[in-house]
C-alpha cells in the first residue's frame, strides 16, 4: 500500500458511522431528544407557582425589636438571606431571592401598628404570592384572630428586573438530564457491545490506532449530544421564551458548558463499560451514578428545598455544577468566567474520571 495510513481520516470515518448509528437508534432519539422535549412542554405549560424555596432578606433599616419582625425571622417557610445591601439587591434582580422585607412603624391614617414593605422585582413574581400568603398568616397569628385592626399590613414595591419563567428553571435541568443519560448509557452500552462482539478486536487488525478509535466514537457522541442541546435550547426559546440573557453569546456559552458536561459524563460511561461483567449490570451501575443526581442536583426541583447539610455535599456533584452554571449563564447573564467555581468542579470530575479510566479500561 502506497503512502502512510491516515489516522485522522479513519477517526472521522468512525465518528460519522457513530453519528449515523445513534440517529438510527429509536432509544437514543427518545431519551435524548423526544423525552426532554415532552418534559419541557409539560413544564412550559405550567403557569402556576411552587417549586423554588422562598428566599427573602430583611432591609437593613427594618425595626428588629417588634413581634412581627421576630415572627417573620423565625418562620420555617422563609429562608432569611444575609449579605450587604449591594449583594442583596443583586440577588433580588437576578431572582435568587423573592423579596427584601422592611418591617417599620405604620404611618398615616391606619389602624395597623406596623407596615411590612416588600421590595421585589419582575424576576421574582412567581414566588411572591406564596411569600405574601406566608406573611398574611404571620400577621393573622400576631393579631390573635381579630377580624379588624390587624397588627400589620403589607405594602409592595416592584423594581425592574428580568421576568422569571418556569422554563428558565426547567430547561437547563432537561439539558443536564439529556446529557448525562445519553453520555453514560450510550457510551457504556456501545463500548461493552463492541468489546463483547469482538468488533474492537477486529479493529485492532486494521492500521487504526486505539486512541483514534476512542476519539472517533467520542466525537460522534459529542456531535449527537450537541445537536440535541441545540434543538432543546431553540425549542425552549421559540415556543416558551426561554431566557438567553445575552442572545447568541449566551447560546454559545451554553454549548461550551454542554460540551464540558458531555466530556465528564462520557468518562464515567467508559468506566462503567470497563467494570461491567455483562450487559445486565450496566443499567444498575449507570443508575447508581445518575439517579441520585437526578433528584439531588436541581434537575426537576430546586436543591434549595433540601436540608442545608445535604446541600454542602450535593453542590459538588457534576450534574449540580452543570445545572447551576447553565442557569446562571442563561438567566442571570453571567459569562463563563462568572461560573468559574462550577467549571472547576466539572474539570476536577473530568480529571478524576479519566485518571481512573486509564487504569481500568478494557479493550478485550
Amino acid at each position: 500500500m502506497s503512502g502512510q495510513y491516515n489516522q485522522w481520516t479513519a477517526m472521522w470515518a468512525i465518528s460519522k458511522a457513530t453519528v449515523r448509528a445513534i440517529f438510527k437508534s429509536p432509544q437514543a432519539i427518545f431519551f435524548s431528544l423526544f423525552f426532554p422535549i415532552v418534559l419541557i412542554m409539560v413544564f412550559g405549560a405550567l403557569a402556576g407557582g411552587g417549586g423554588k424555596g422562598y428566599d427573602v432578606a430583611f432591609d437593613a433599616k427594618s425595626d428588629s425589636l417588634n413581634e412581627v419582625y421576630l415572627r417573620i425571622k423565625s418562620s420555617p417557610l422563609l429562608d432569611i438571606n444575609q449579605a450587604n445591601e449591594q449583594e442583596l439587591m443583586d440577588r433580588l434582580k437576578k431572582g435568587r431571592i423573592t423579596a427584601i422585607i422592611d418591617v417599620k412603624q405604620a404611618k398615616g391614617n391606619t389602624a395597623s401598628q406596623y407596615e411590612i414593605h416588600l421590595k421585589s422585582t419582575s424576576a421574582s413574581q412567581r414566588d411572591l404570592p406564596a411569600v405574601r400568603n406566608i406573611l398574611n398568616g404571620i400577621i393573622n397569628e400576631a393579631t390573635a384572630g381579630a377580624v379588624s385592626n390587624k397588627v400589620a399590613f403589607i405594602s409592595e414595591e416592584v423594581i425592574p428586573g428580568r421576568p422569571y419563567r418556569m422554563i428558565d428553571f426547567y430547561l437547563p435541568g432537561m439539558l443536564g438530564f439529556s446529557l448525562i443519560g445519553s453520555a453514560v448509557f450510550g457510551v457504556a452500552f456501545v463500548f461493552f457491545s463492541l468489546r463483547e462482539t469482538l468488533v474492537l478486536k477486529r479493529m485492532f487488525a486494521t492500521p487504526v490506532r486505539k486512541t483514534f478509535i476512542v476519539l472517533g466514537e467520542s466525537l460522534g457522541r459529542v456531535a449527537f449530544q450537541l445537536t440535541t442541546s441545540i434543538v432543546l435550547i431553540l425549542f425552549g426559546t421559540l415556543f416558551y421564551h426561554f431566557t438567553l440573557a445575552h442572545g447568541f453569546v449566551t447560546f454559545l456559552e451554553l454549548l461550551v458548558l454542554s460540551f464540558l458536561g458531555i466530556a465528564v459524563f462520557m468518562g464515567f460511561g467508559f468506566i462503567i463499560s470497563s467494570v461491567a461483567k455483562n450487559q445486565h449490570v450496566i443499567p444498575i451501575y449507570a443508575n447508581l451514578f445518575m439517579f441520585p443526581q437526578y433528584f439531588l442536583s436541581g434537575t426537576f426541583f430546586p436543591k434549595g428545598l433540601l436540608p442545608s447539610g445535604l446541600q454542602a455535599i450535593i453542590n459538588y456533584l457534576p450534574l449540580t455544577a452543570l445545572n447551576d452554571a447553565m442557569r446562571k449563564v442563561s438567566f442571570e447573564g453571567m459569562h463563563l468566567l462568572g461560573v468559574g467555581k462550577e467549571i472547576t468542579i466539572l474539570i476536577v470530575w473530568c480529571l478524576v474520571g479519566y485518571s481512573l479510566l486509564i487504569r481500568i479500561f478494557k479493550w478485550e
